[in-house]
């Protein structure tokens, strides 16, 4: 049996990650592929418990260390009890957030070096990478108004971060992104979510077989 593929789609808040892995999944499974979504933290019942204590901590909340370990042991869970087990069955993957986001939150924006967090991922998931990132960016102002539809006034603990702390977040993505143009696919987030959805498969021509 054929091994399956991974995509992991990555961006701050608002960016669209949840709707493009939605809209990506119908489109893979349109084309013949089992697919399973999933999302991190979570995905599985022990990722979804350190989920819960991440976005609504208690007492005054976590440090950066204690964040990226916690990531770090949801994702463990996560790779090792879905993520690897579907591959193996030929399954597509299509995960909303993966490593990349701890490298971007707790790493660039977090202040944490990105050697910490690539061996905590080493140890815990085997280095586990996807075979093709897709990147969201926008622009504030869009950013905003998604947010303020989504959250109203309400926001878990690391979305209702500072700006400035969701700038150095973006400006990690984006540093990564062009560190591994390999990997990485930086798709422009703007617009309706059928216009992202166009831009993401012709991003992912080659892993579909569609480019040369």
């Amino acid at each position: 049996m054929q091994s399956g593929r991974f995509i992991a789609l990555e961006g701050g808040e608002g960016t669209g990650k949840s709707t493009q892995s939605r809209l990506l999944a119908d489109a893979l499974r349109e084309r013949g592929h089992e697919v399973v979504t999933t999302r991190e933290p979570g995905g599985t019942p022990g990722a979804e418990a350190i989920r819960a204590l991440l976005l609504d901590p208690p007492g005054e909340g976590w440090g950066p260390r204690a964040e990226a370990l916690l990531f770090a042991a949801a994702r463990s869970d996560h790779v090792e009890a879905l993520i690897r087990p579907a591959l193996a069955q030929g399954a597509w993957v299509v995960c909303d957030r993966f490593v990349d986001s701890s490298r971007a939150y707790q790493g660039g924006a977090g202040g944490l070096e990105d050697e910490a967090i690539s061996r905590l991922h080493a140890f815990g998931s085997e280095g586990l990478r996807p075979d093709c990132t897709i990147l969201l960016e926008c622009g504030e102002d869009q950013l905003a108004q998604r947010l303020a539809r989504r959250d109203g006034d309400s926001s878990d603990a690391i979305g209702g971060r500072p700006i400035a702390y969701h700038r150095a977040v973006a400006q990690s993505f984006r540093d990564l992104a062009e560190a591994d143009p390999e990997g990485f696919r930086i798709v422009d987030g703007s617009g309706s979510p059928d216009e992202v959805h166009a831009r993401i498969m012709a991003a992912l021509g080659r892993l579909l077989g569609e480019t040369p």
